[in-house]
This record gives C-alpha cells, structure tokens and sequence, in this order.
C-alpha cells in the first residue's frame, strides 16, 4: 500500500491536522474489523442519516454509544458467557467489537435505538445560524449626501 507525506502541505496552513489524522486511518484498513458487525449507513432526510448495526444476541446494556471530537464510538461487549453451554455450531458472532465513525463538522447524535437485533443511531446535522447562509438587502436609491454646514468655505 502507498503511503501518502503530506508534511508539504502542512508547512503553510493551519488547522487541517485533522484532514492528516482523517487521511491516516483511511489508509490503515483491517479487512477484519470492518467485516464485524455489518452496518448500514443511510441518508433519510436532506440534513439526516442513519447508521443501521447488525449486533445480533447483544442487548441494551450490552452496547455503548459514545461520541467525542467528531468520532462516533459504538463498542459491544456482551457478558460473562454460560461456560457449561455446549455448541454444535455456533454461527451468532458474540465476540466484543469497536466500531469508530468520523463525523463531520456540526452532525450530532440525536438518538438510538435496538429493535430486532438491529442497532439504530439516527444523526442530524444542525448547521449554526451564524454559518448558514444569507441574503444582503441591496439598497435601490442613492442616499443624498447630508450637509454638515450650510456655509461655503
């Protein structure tokens, strides 16, 4: 696999260390880890989406959803296992996992839900009032300059 230096870029800007460490773990890719839990991402609205996890045999408590510094966190780790059951076959994954999602800027969590075995995070993105954008009222007529002095110098 290639590896990208993006040192260059970095010499003249300010603030994109982000993109760096955004750019890094895209490159490092583990067939694995990204194979468990399946999931689904989703776009349900203009401004909302929906990360849909397979997390079969997991329960509410088993799961955490934990979100900081744009990185969305869902980690499952089930109990303490019966020791005594005896399998044929187990094909049900109930082995822990992590799984990280990169936010962008202003998308936030606005709920979660477990039905069916299936593990919903619905996000929204609320763009603040100061960055959306706005229409300037242009002004038709020239103003009259105002007289000051009414006396010629």
């Amino acid at each position: 696999m290639r590896s990208f230096d993006l040192s260059p870029l970095f010499r003249s800007t300010v603030g994109f260390d982000r993109l760096s460490r955004l750019m890094d773990a895209a490159t490092q890719i583990d067939d694995g880890a990204l194979s468990y839990p399946p999931y689904n991402i989703e776009r349900t609205g203009d401004e909302t989406y929906r990360i849909t996890m397979a997390v079969a045999g997991f329960g509410e408590s088993d799961l955490t959803i934990t979100t900081k510094d744009n990185q969305l966190v869902i980690a499952g780790k089930l109990a303490k296992e019966d020791d005594n059951q005896s399998y044929l076959y187990r094909g049900i994954a109930g082995r822990a996992f992590e799984r990280r999602f990169t936010l962008a800027d202003h998308i936030r969590v606005s709920g979660a839900s477990l039905v069916n075995g299936l593990l919903h995070v619905d996000l929204v993105r609320e763009v603040p009032e100061a960055m959306k954008p706005r229409q300037i009222k242009i002004n038709a007529g020239a103003s009259k300059p105002q007289a000051i002095e009414n006396q010629a110098a």
